[in-house]
């Protein structure tokens, strides 16, 4: 028997192993070259800003201040980055939708790019920063 005979239940429908495997495959290969940009992307922090801290105080005195290590920070606002960017290939691949679909959704990530360049302070290298268009 070959895998390609094989095929496996999933909920109502039949899939064959080969296709499942690899979309298994495909999804965790993903996560871990986004796990590993993101971790390339700390060594662009700004020298400046590394083993710094980001402090978020609340106006109400009485309310407790929010220290996040800069590094983590650095991390959340790559990994955005990089989930954008996935996003952005799913659409542009994804064959059931128009093409006015996709360019509406494009909008969409493109506008939240041009609210991430705010944090383009934190970033060594221009190559690295947010850009709207």
């Amino acid at each position: 028997m070959k895998i390609d005979d094989i095929s496996v239940q999933v909920g109502e429908s039949s899939v064959p192993l080969r296709s499942l495997v690899r979309q298994l495959v495909k999804e965790c290969a993903g996560e871990i070259l986004d796990e590993q940009r993101a971790s390339e992307m700390i060594e662009g922090l700004g020298n400046k800003w590394q083993g710094g801290t980001l402090i978020l105080k609340p106006e109400n005195v009485e309310q407790q201040a929010k220290e996040v290590p800069i590094e983590t920070f650095f991390h959340k606002i790559v990994m955005v980055r990089n989930n954008l960017r996935v996003l952005e290939q799913k659409i542009n691949s994804n064959d059931k939708l128009a093409d006015a679909e996709k360019v509406e959704l494009q909008q969409y990530i493109t506008r939240s790019y041009g609210s991430l360049t705010t944090f383009n302070v934190l970033f060594k290298s221009k190559a690295d920063h947010f850009k709207s268009s």
